[in-house]
């Protein structure tokens, strides 16, 4: 049974995520992000921004950041053996509780021929809003989707509902805030 251990970056994973990033895109003809773009995730946005580690080494990543009440999604990748596994889930469970109280909307792009990530972003709930033209080059188009505040509270009370996150009261009265899960549980298989 393998156990995933997620956490926020740190700026010592920043040569295994240019290795992953190389694996995943890179190696399938795809463009990768800029080893500038990895090392601010590592070192300016780690606080949304997540690594998924299995058996000493990191087998996913998220990252994200929000400006202001807005949250970008620029990059969700799994290691090819372990797509299919509970990976992408840890890593959406770090992601939502790290936004939850913090943002309005979250944003995505992807490639049109992209199924697989279109419908994980329809499942959160998010709705395509339009394409972009020439985005990282001539003629590249992505699709912009947007989660809207309405569809991220909806996550979060899915989401606690499931017990991916829970949300505790405080004894003042604040607002609930996520608290996040991470561990398996017994018995729990990947």
């Amino acid at each position: 049974m393998a156990r995933y251990q997620v956490r926020s970056l740190v700026p010592g994973d920043f040569a295994e995520l240019m290795e992953l990033e190389q694996l995943v895109f890179g190696d399938e003809g795809e463009p990768v992000l800029g080893p500038y773009y990895v090392r601010l995730c590592c070192e300016m946005f780690a606080d949304t921004c997540f690594v998924a580690r299995c058996d000493g080494r990191i087998v996913g990543y998220l990252l994200s950041f929000v400006r202001e009440r807005q949250a970008y999604c620029t990059t969700l990748a799994i290691h090819p053996d372990f797509q299919g596994t509970r990976v992408l889930l840890r890593l959406l469970q770090a992601f939502v509780g790290s936004i939850l109280d913090r943002v309005d909307g979250c944003w995505f792009t992807v490639k049109p021929d992209n199924t697989e990530a279109r419908s994980l972003h329809a499942m959160l709930g998010a709705v395509e809003i339009g394409k972009r033209i020439d985005f990282y080059g001539p003629g590249d188009q992505r699709i912009v989707s947007r989660i809207d505040r309405s569809a991220v509270r909806s996550l979060a009370t899915r989401y606690a509902r499931l017990r991916l996150i829970r949300n505790d009261r405080t004894a003042t009265g604040e607002p609930e805030r996520p608290a996040i899960r991470f561990a398996l549980a017994a018995g729990e298989t990947p």
